[in-house]
């Protein structure tokens, strides 16, 4: 299988963007699916499209369904199973949005993002309400209505560019933007989101490295979350980055079946190391609607976590937490108060409690057992998809 990888363009960026893999014949080239998967790319096709670079399908074991690259590409029937909620935006996202696709969360950074596009399409993605949608894509007037409003705002000091994905641009178009946003006095800090090491190392070439290099202090935050990703492609795409003096975190998301044992996130978070890519975040996976069939239980995440601790090296170990529209929650005995019925209740770092719905899923070892506790009435969580808060948002405050 995979005639391609010894076609003579395999190694150019470009060329992987125009033969994304998107349908079944193509995806015959690469593996053998099974008829679940074959129902799913039909019965998916309006609710959430699929796109893979020829580079991360030939990662793909052709024959096992459950290999941990493929589970987390190939449309699967459980996408469509009942969840507990209909969630598209369960960080609130588009209500901190104070102009198109900026989102104003914490008082001092913003998350932008510049395009709705992503080299491949995660089937667990945070942002499936605007990934391949091309309401999403911006035009360069509604770029520069969001780098206005963060000359504006002076309390802004760290600007991360995400999406989709950014390295999905050209190297004149991130320069343009790189460029603009430098020249904001009180910017701090460029930061950039991006899978495309892990889904496309040809895409960090030199030209990109030193476009990059002209606007330090610039970090990359990319997203491996498995060991099989781990691959000399991959590394000689994080040197090049680090040559160019540009740190590299990962942000990995807790997925069942595919990194929730000791063996493997071990195994993850130092090959990491061994990479020179410090393991920052380790994600409980969102409530985003069809995506059950990923999630954990979060007494299992904080089990893994006790587990690592004292058998790796210290910075080898992410933080492992939940985002929230209160923002991120270290999910530790510090924060997490215990469990009531099908949630679990926790401190936010801005004082509300926070309920997760969470139950525990059939058949699954949690390795640890969370105190029963009772949800106070004014707690936050997701009902029916809306979450109830009790502070208005950051970015419509005086």
């Amino acid at each position: 299988m995979n005639p391609d990888r010894h076609h003579p363009q395999w190694r150019d960026w470009r060329w992987q963007m125009q033969h994304r893999v998107h349908d079944e014949p193509t995806l015959r080239r690469y593996i053998n699916p099974v008829p679940d998967e074959l129902a799913a790319i039909e019965a998916t096709r309006d609710v959430f499209r699929w796109n893979i670079t020829p580079y991360y399908a030939a990662l793909m074991d052709p024959d096992d369904p459950d290999c941990p690259i493929r589970r987390q590409m190939v449309p699967r029937m459980n996408e469509l199973a009942p969840d507990l909620v209909g969630v598209v935006d369960p960080l609130e996202e588009v209500a901190h949005s104070p102009v198109k696709n900026l989102i104003h969360n914490y008082p001092d950074r913003v998350a932008f993002c510049v395009t709705a596009e992503c080299a491949i399409y995660c089937r667990y993605c945070l942002r499936k309400r605007m990934v391949g949608d091309a309401e999403y894509m911006m035009r360069r007037a509604e770029h520069r209505a969001a780098i206005d409003y963060i000359a504006a705002h002076p309390e802004i000091r760290d600007v991360l560019l995400t999406g989709g994905d950014p390295l999905t641009f050209n190297d004149a178009h991130l320069d343009e933007l790189l460029g603009a946003l430098r020249a904001i006095p009180h910017v701090e800090i460029l930061r950039l989101g991006t899978r495309l090491p892990v889904t496309l190392p040809y895409r960090i070439t030199p030209a990109l490295c030193a476009v990059l290099e002209k606007y330090h202090p610039v970090w990359v935050n990319t997203h491996f979350n498995h060991p099989k990703e781990l691959t000399d492609d991959a590394a000689e795409a994080v040197d090049r980055l680090l040559r160019a003096g540009v740190p590299v975190g990962n942000q990995t998301v807790l997925l069942r079946g595919i990194n929730d044992d000791v063996t493997t996130m071990k195994a993850l978070c130092e090959g990491l190391v061994r990479m020179r890519v410090r393991p920052y975040y380790l994600y409980q996976a969102q409530l985003i609607g069809g995506t059950a069939h990923f999630r954990t239980s979060i007494e299992r995440g904080m089990a893994l976590m006790e587990a690592l601790q004292g058998r790796t090296t210290g910075f080898a170990i992410p933080k492992y937490v939940l985002d929230t529209p209160f923002g991120k929650v270290p999910l530790n005995r510090s924060y997490v108060l215990g469990r009531a019925g099908d949630h679990v209740l926790m401190r936010t770092p801005r004082g509300p409690l926070w309920a997760e719905p969470n139950p525990l899923p059939p058949g699954e070892a949690p390795g640890l057992t969370l105190p029963a506790v009772r949800l106070p009435e004014n707690v936050a969580t997701i009902v029916t998809g809306v979450p109830r808060r009790e502070e208005p948002l950051l970015h419509r405050q005086g």
